[in-house]
């Protein structure tokens, strides 16, 4: 009788739904391509993330998920040009975001490291829209916000560049005015450079997460605890309690800047900022968001190394929840651009149409090549794994050799390739551009006739490098050269941002005199 209750239970285990697996494994990280810094927060059995920008627009991309590991983008905290135009900021980069909510509201705080200083944004709902910024001082980066149950809200962030410790006072979140003064509750647990600061309370203690030893390869994070909000804190004697900098060899590097969450069954979770690497020490898809499962061991919050050093975590999940697969092809039928799209600043709103022709993107080239402080004509989105295929298909008439537009993969103004047309000795070109620090130069040209052009970027994960190509109304492709990844990785590039892949056009000194059509995009990423 045992032995056929046995055998009735597990035909029932195997009839369990699969969206409802006893035990699950998901691949990290959560959120590919450029999303540093991510923070989260639940709300009933919704949990809602955002991650930092820099200097893309929209800026700081909001998410949602039902299951931790599914997310999808349902819009950004700061997409109004009017909210930076508040600030006084027309070239802005903004870094790490926290993201609360409140009896209700939803909060946003984040930096404008160019001017606009610390400020926070508001929404009822996450999806916007968001209210205008709320500046709350001119410090340096990295703000959160704390909402204790007895009313007190407290601001923390990095201090001082002469110091690098963490700082806090309270605030009036009605304002954004400091009630206290500001000052130090942590000199770091580990190092002296402490950044991305959280602050919780969980069975009665005030626990501090924050990252250290700068976001490079050294990077980790550290706790400590106390009965006062204002500390002082007692370090994890285990500290650092998430760390990857011990070998090269690891899958992911990086971690840190972490935020914790839990479930409404009070499992834990945090995540974290990461980088993948397809070789020995080079990457450029940017910091992206992992998740992992948090056990607690003798009041401390822990994350086993087997999770971190592995892309592949085999833990029991919340029931699985996908959100429809954006389409590969854009055809630019809508009225706005999706949200896989970004320019770069706020001012490159301007530069581009979706209405002057309808079913295609239009771009008004503009003056200045590519540039994080200069309006430009470029609309680009995330490189989300090794392996792509973009391709687009382009009407231009270039009116003299300065003029051209194409596709590019971008990480800065100094460091891109790009796929073009041009005219040279009065007859339209395609080149292929490198543009790698100081060294820039047309390594390829070939002649092309009149009438649209398709151009595609191919990037490979076994050859790390980018293959760029061509070809006209026959269909026939035409192979114009190769970039290698590394060379305009973020390490070489020196910058926190991750490749881009999109369409720009420019007069390279002045507007050009027509604009660039773009007939569909299609970005294919298979892994």
């Amino acid at each position: 009788m045992r032995l056929k209750r046995a055998g009735v239970l597990f035909l029932l285990l195997l009839m369990l739904p699969l969206s409802h697996p006893l035990r699950a494994q998901y691949d990290n990280p959560v959120l590919r391509g450029l999303n540093p810094d991510p923070s989260i927060v639940r709300v009933g059995r919704d949990y809602y993330l955002a991650t930092s920008s820099f200097e893309y627009f929209p800026s700081c991309p909001i998410y949602h998920s039902l299951d931790l590991v599914h997310w999808q983008r349902i819009g950004y905290a700061l997409a109004r040009t009017s909210q930076f135009a508040r600030l006084g900021s027309q070239h802005p980069s903004t870094y790490a975001a926290t993201l609360r909510y409140w009896k209700g509201t939803f909060y946003l705080i984040t930096t404008d490291v160019r001017g606009g200083g610390n400020f926070y944004v508001t929404a009822n709902n996450p999806a916007g829209p968001w209210s205008d910024p709320v500046r709350v001082d001119q410090g340096m980066f990295d703000p959160s916000l704390f909402f204790d149950s007895d009313g007190a809200v407290y601001y923390t962030r990095r201090g001082p560049s002469n110091t690098r410790n963490i700082v806090q006072a309270a605030i009036d979140i009605r304002t954004g005015h400091l009630t206290s003064p500001l000052r130090t509750i942590s000199t770091g647990m580990v190092t002296d450079d402490a950044e991305g600061p959280h602050l919780y309370k969980i069975n009665g203690w005030y626990y501090l997460i924050e990252a250290e030893g700068g976001t490079r390869f050294l990077h980790m994070e550290t706790v400590g605890r106390s009965r006062s909000p204002w500390g002082p804190f007692e370090k994890d004697p285990a500290n650092p309690w998430i760390a990857q900098h011990t070998s090269w060899d690891f899958k992911v590097r990086s971690v840190g800047h972490c935020d914790l969450t839990d479930t409404p069954g009070g499992q834990w979770w945090v995540v974290c900022l990461g980088t993948r690497h397809p070789e020995y020490a080079s990457f450029s898809l940017g910091r992206e968001t992992f998740l992992y499962p948090v056990r607690w061991q003798k009041g401390w919050p822990t994350v086993r190394s087997d999770d971190i050093n592995n892309l592949h975590v085999d833990e029991p999940t919340l029931s699985s929840h996908p959100w429809p697969a954006v389409p590969p092809k854009d055809d630019f039928n809508a009225p706005q651009l999706n949200s896989e799209w970004n320019t770069i600043g706020p001012l490159g709103v301007a530069a581009y149409s979706l209405t002057e022709r309808p079913g295609y993107l239009r771009l008004h080239g503009q003056a200045a090549n590519l540039s994080f402080t200069a309006p430009v004509a470029f609309v680009g989105r995330r490189q989300t794994e090794w392996t792509t295929r973009s391709t687009a298909r382009m009407e231009f008439t270039p009116a003299a050799e300065n003029e051209e537009a194409g596709l590019v993969v971008f990480m800065s103004p100094s460091y891109h390739y790009e796929i073009v047309e041009t005219i040279r000795s009065g007859h339209p070109v395609v080149i292929l551009a490198k543009h790698v620090g100081d060294m820039q130069e047309v390594t390829a040209t070939a002649p092309i006739g009149d009438g649209s052009l398709l151009l595609r970027i191919d990037s490979d994960s076994d050859t790390t490098r980018y293959t760029f190509s061509w070809a006209q109304s026959d269909g026939r492709w035409h192979v114009l050269g190769t970039g290698l990844e590394r060379l305009i990785s973020s390490e070489v590039a020196n910058v926190w941002t991750g490749a881009y892949i999109g369409m720009f056009s420019s007069g390279n000194g002045k507007p050009c005199a027509h604009p660039a059509d773009f007939d569909g995009f299609e970005y294919d990423a298979p892994g």
